[in-house]
């Protein structure tokens, strides 16, 4: 059609390679600013941009080969029937079974190994594996899902992880001798394939040698008759579906005591290693609501290490060209909220545009006439006309921060809504002479990172403290104008960014940057969805520690700081933490209820 743009005949030719490839003419595909995800038969895939830049094109085919090759070749049922339990085995396992059908794709079809591997760099490089400095940094699942690649296509490891695979390579290949040879001739056959890729995680003590029968003994039969390692796709998508809602749901009984609150998970239910690609979702914390009691005297707030900690401007942590696609995104997310939020920022603009120069001093013998007054001259024509002056308000100096819980659980709309409500709350403050400071908080991994890799080189001390790694990200400096910030913002909707959040330290470094300004009114808000989480932490202190700290933070904040403090929940309720906070349960209200906290900030004390 005429009215189509490349982009769109991009997205039609997609969708159908994909259903031709995954033999499902039902599949479909759309564009995500999140995690490449397969959900049943939908797609959501890496939007390349309107201008189709080759690379992001190839990026998005990558994926939806690998997809289309996942609903053809993988039988999901028996997946789950191999998998193990720890953490760690299962996201290797995960990550083999990956590698298994995306050979086939490569080596069956020479189109796809070109898109493929754009799609394996982009998820190399934002995988710890590319930042990893020594060998105890490699993720080893991901090191092994890509040395089995290359054994199984012949394909290169990516030059962003290509150092770090070859410092686990020697140790690895002595452990597994010729399991990748093996795996080769195995392609085609998902059920002799896992069981060998079971084998191998035993060889690299990932499994026990107890922990897992030879997989598929269980309804063998039934296996058999839904395929062998083909899925015809809906039924066995819906199966595994329902296989992992029981999982999960049992996990979580296991994790209630008799009163229904949620218990801390143990150290020995710790991941020891980095969460891959596809095991990152089942690692997403879960945010207790639980009920408050006060707080201990004797409650000390500790940090094991501070050595992996970084506070980091947005452009850091993304090239310019990806920026730029994160960011129209962004922009194409404000398409409905626009008209809406675009009125309330008018609003609050109006009101602090009153304050700062409506001001009026009344019966004076000169100036303009006081028409509300006319009526006593005509009633009694002795009384004099009255004047009034219109004289300059004291509005004081304003420097506000925004400060954004940049936590897994913020996925999808929430994050896009707090991303886009920060932009036109910093233009708006702007344009009225009040300077806004965007931030964000979350941790650099899940499950600990480098820092419980040291404590577990230091023989694993009791009651270590807070044990993730920070990163705290600048998106916005408080002196910076809106316009050199804006594509900041993008970073937000990034694949891997949004991870565990630590809510107490991240209000102190935020209350810190605020201190040291000059203006004579600082405003700190926070945007979150619930309660700090971070399961490293909370494996090995006392429960309810990251809550009792970021308790302690905020009433010191509230009673003794000249700090405004100001907070909006999304979805679970802030108010039992902040005095001064409103829960949202839809996340279309939160820019007008950001609006409408700081219009009453800003009245007049």
């Amino acid at each position: 059609m005429a009215d189509e743009s490349p982009l769109d005949r991009f997205k039609i030719a997609l969708t159908g390679a994909a259903r031709a490839i995954a033999h499902e003419p039902e599949a479909e595909v759309s564009w995500s600013a999140d995690a490449p995800t397969l959900q049943g038969k939908a797609m959501r895939l890496p939007m390349p941009g309107r201008t189709l830049p080759p690379d992001a094109a190839r990026e998005a085919r990558g994926f939806a080969d690998s997809f289309a090759l996942k609903l053809r070749h993988h039988n999901e049922r028996m997946h789950l029937r191999g998998m193990p339990a720890e953490p760690g085995a299962r996201a290797a396992y995960d990550a083999i079974e990956r590698a298994r059908y995306e050979a086939l794709g490569e080596n069956n079809y020479a189109g796809m190994r070109g898109n493929l591997a754009a799609s394996t760099d982009l998820r190399t490089r934002s995988d710890p594996i590319a930042r990893a400095a020594n060998e105890g940094e490699v993720p080893l699942q991901t090191a092994l899902s890509l040395m089995l690649r290359e054994a199984l296509t012949g394909q290169p490891i990516p030059e962003s992880a290509k150092a770090a695979v070859e410092m686990v390579r020697p140790g690895i290949e002595a452990r597994i001798g010729d399991d990748f040879e093996r795996l080769a001739t195995l392609l085609d056959d998902q059920k002799a394939f896992q069981s060998l890729a079971i084998d191998m995680l035993r060889h690299l003590e990932l499994v026990a040698s107890d922990e897992i029968d030879e997989t598929g003994d269980e309804d063998e039969t039934g296996d058999e008759e839904d395929g062998g390692e083909e899925s015809d796709g809906e039924n066995d998508q819906d199966a595994g579906d329902e296989l992992r809602e029981q999982q999960t749901s049992a996990e979580q009984g296991e994790g209630e005591d008799e009163e229904g609150e949620q218990q801390v998970p143990s150290e020995q239910d710790m991941s020891e290693g980095e969460v891959g690609d596809e095991g990152e979702e089942a690692m997403m914390p879960v945010r207790p609501n639980r009920p408050w009691t006060d707080l201990p005297e004797t409650f000390d707030y500790k940090v094991f290490t501070e050595e992996f900690d970084e506070v980091v401007e947005a452009t850091e942590l993304c090239d310019f060209e990806e920026l730029d696609r994160l960011r129209a995104y962004l922009d194409s997310q404000l398409t409905g909220l626009q008209g809406i939020v675009t009125r309330l920022a008018n609003r609050l603009q109006r009101r602090l545009m009153a304050q700062q120069n409506r001001a009026w001093d009344f019966d004076q013998e000169e100036g303009l006439l006081d028409a509300a007054r006319l009526a006593r001259v005509v009633v009694s024509p002795g009384h004099s006309l009255s004047y009034k002056v219109e004289r300059d308000q004291e509005f004081k100096d304003t420097v506000v921060t925004l400060l954004i819980d940049n936590s897994g659980s913020m996925r999808g709309r929430p994050i896009s809504i707090a991303a886009i409500s920060a932009d036109i709350l910093a233009r708006t403050l702007e344009r009225c002479g009040v300077k806004v400071e965007i931030l964000g908080f979350t941790t650099r991994a899940w499950k600990g990172g480098q820092s419980r890799e040291k404590w577990l080189t230091e023989g694993k001390p009791p009651q270590p403290g807070r044990l993730n790694d920070l990163r705290h990200i600048i998106y916005k400096k408080a002196d910076e104008p809106m316009r050199r910030a804006r594509k900041s913002l993008g970073l937000m909707m990034r694949e891997g960014l949004l991870k565990e959040n630590i809510d107490g330290e991240a209000l102190l470094w935020a209350h810190t940057r605020l201190l040291a300004r000059t203006e004579d009114r600082r405003i700190l808000m926070v945007i979150s969805d619930g309660a700090p989480v971070d399961d490293s932490t909370l494996s090995v202190n006392n429960a309810g520690y990251l809550e009792t700290h970021l308790r302690k933070v905020i009433d010191w904040i509230e009673k003794q700081s000249p700090v405004q403090l100001v907070a909006i929940g999304i979805g679970h309720d802030v108010t039992r933490y902040y005095k001064r906070a409103v829960t949202i349960m839809d996340v279309e209200q939160l820019g007008g209820t950001i609006i409408e906290q700081l219009a009453g900030l800003f009245e007049v004390e």
